[in-house]
């Protein structure tokens, strides 16, 4: 037979508690922070400071389960009659256990189903960073089931289900929310529920079979590769236009302006002809400041080493501005850059071949930083050092790349969309990677590793632009079908019988 008591604890009298007598006993008396005012009996006996004996506020249920073992749960209730409720509803489960109706799994689920669904998610957060998991993946994760936890109403776990997801899926849908988008609700939610069965919260996950939305007929994105003409093109602006920008030309905001305002005049935007002279107009103007003048031109070379290092490696823009100098190997035979397993997106790790030329100007970038850095250190007295420090970055990726990137190739005259709505962005260099591969003859399986796909379709049908491959030339490699039997150029003999 089970039974309900509070449980006793003892505990330092808190500072400024007042000891009274009552009823031969020592009681000490405090108040809390929320004006609420405690008592417990002092215990007898020497120290400092005193201990006082209490008893928790809550009534704990001692009973025997299913399986014959003594065990105290909490009731959460205050009210012993209510507490005693509880007890009798845990032993009915532990009889229904003991004679076969309920299995003890169905008696574990049934514990966890009185907790509040994100206390859930918060356990499951913590096992995500146990792992190892991304920081920033784990946060937009959790981020993503609390606004399905709270917009499909599920504040328990054995009110989750598949059907309220669905229609939350399907009115996402009509709000404008991309496939690939409401996937990523969806895997987070079925994560979730293959924990929550692996640990015994659920016998089985309600998510298993929720539908996946056909992200490849909903590309949002869909990106174009850029031509060798507008890589060139974009490389030139990159390492320009942080010079040209303090060279750029003074016009007239208009027919209004005046000629003695100066807040009527604007500066004339650039353009890919007018940047030379934006260049030199800079220098005559910044004449005096030479260390601004290799400042911005620093810039820009680096500028344009990342939209190079982009286009010639297919890394990600999050993956390249991880590197630093102790994961780059440039001296051997074949040159390298080491991408740590936390680093990529499949957390796999990669060792990325470098070209010769891209890996000639990355040794010269980073010997141009060693320079500067022992000539600081040398005008500062310190200690000049022989390389650059280990955690170095390679390359300084600025977190408005994005933005950077759009301005340079307005600059650059490339249009940010093509007359297909597909779109040039930073991602697009990856694209203009995996497309150059294939439009060079390499292999779609050596064109797969380079890319780090796990599929080669990927390779071939999202990361390779057909509109740059040679299809022409491709045709014209096909035999000739004349039906003279030969050709009219070669006179070869026709290929098919």
């Amino acid at each position: 037979m089970g039974r309900v008591y509070r449980k006793a604890y003892t505990m330092p009298a808190p500072p400024g508690a007042e000891i009274v007598e009552r009823d031969g006993q020592r009681i000490a008396r405090w108040r809390l922070r929320n004006g609420q005012v405690r008592t417990a009996e002092v215990i007898d006996g020497e120290g400092d400071p005193l201990r006082v004996r209490g008893e928790s506020r809550f009534y704990i249920a001692r009973y025997r389960d299913g399986g014959g073992e003594v065990i105290e749960v909490a009731t959460g209730c205050r009210d012993e009659m209510a507490a005693r409720t509880v007890l009798t509803q845990l032993e009915r489960r532990a009889e229904l256990v003991r004679a076969g109706v309920m299995t003890e799994a169905e008696d574990e689920v049934a514990d966890h189903a009185s907790v509040p669904v994100k206390r859930h998610l918060e356990a499951y957060v913590r096992h995500l960073e146990a792992k190892g998991g991304d920081a920033r993946r784990i946060s937009m994760l959790r981020v993503r089931l609390d606004r399905l936890m709270d917009e499909c109403g599920f504040k328990r776990l054995n009110r989750m289900a598949a059907g309220p997801v669905e229609q939350w899926l399907l009115a996402r849908k009509d709000d404008g929310l991309s496939a690939a988008t409401r996937n990523s609700y969806r895997e987070a939610l079925v994560g979730f529920g293959n924990w929550c069965r692996r640990t015994g919260r659920l016998t089985q996950s309600p998510f298993a079979d929720l539908p996946r939305a056909d992200a490849k007929r909903d590309r949002r994105h869909q990106r174009r590769a850029l031509t060798q003409e507008e890589l060139v093109r974009l490389l030139r602006v990159a390492r320009l236009r942080p010079l040209a920008e303090y060279g750029r030309e003074t016009v007239s905001g208009g027919k209004a302006a005046s000629k003695k305002s100066r807040s009527t005049w604007t500066r004339a935007a650039l353009s890919y002809e007018q940047i030379d002279g934006a260049v030199d107009r800079a220098r005559e103007a910044l004449e005096e400041n030479p260390l601004l003048i290799a400042e911005l031109e620093s810039e820009g070379r680096k500028r344009a080493l990342v939209y190079k290092a982009l286009a010639l490696t297919g890394l990600r823009k999050g993956e390249l501005a991880s590197l630093t100098v102790a994961q780059l190997e440039l001296d051997g035979p074949v040159a390298y850059a080491v991408l740590n397993p936390e680093d990529e997106k499949n957390r796999q790790g990669s060792s990325i071949p470098l070209r010769a030329d891209l890996a000639a100007e990355l040794k010269a970038w980073m010997d141009e930083r060693l320079a500067r850095l022992q000539s600081e250190c040398r005008a500062w007295g310190e200690p000049i050092p022989v390389r650059l420090p280990t955690d170095t970055p390679v390359l300084g990726v600025p977190t408005g790349l994005t933005r950077i990137f759009d301005r340079d190739l307005a600059v650059a005259g490339i249009a940010k969309r093509d007359e297909r709505n597909r779109v040039v962005d930073v991602h697009a260099l990856r694209v203009t990677f995996g497309t150059h591969l294939c439009a060079a003859g390499v292999p779609l399986r050596t064109a797969q590793a380079a890319m780090r796909h796990s599929k080669p379709e990927l390779t071939a049908n999202i990361y390779t632009d057909p509109k740059l491959l040679d299809i022409a030339g491709a045709l014209a490699a096909l035999p000739t079908l004349s039906e003279t039997g030969t050709s009219p150029s070669t006179g070869r003999e026709k290929a098919f019988a």
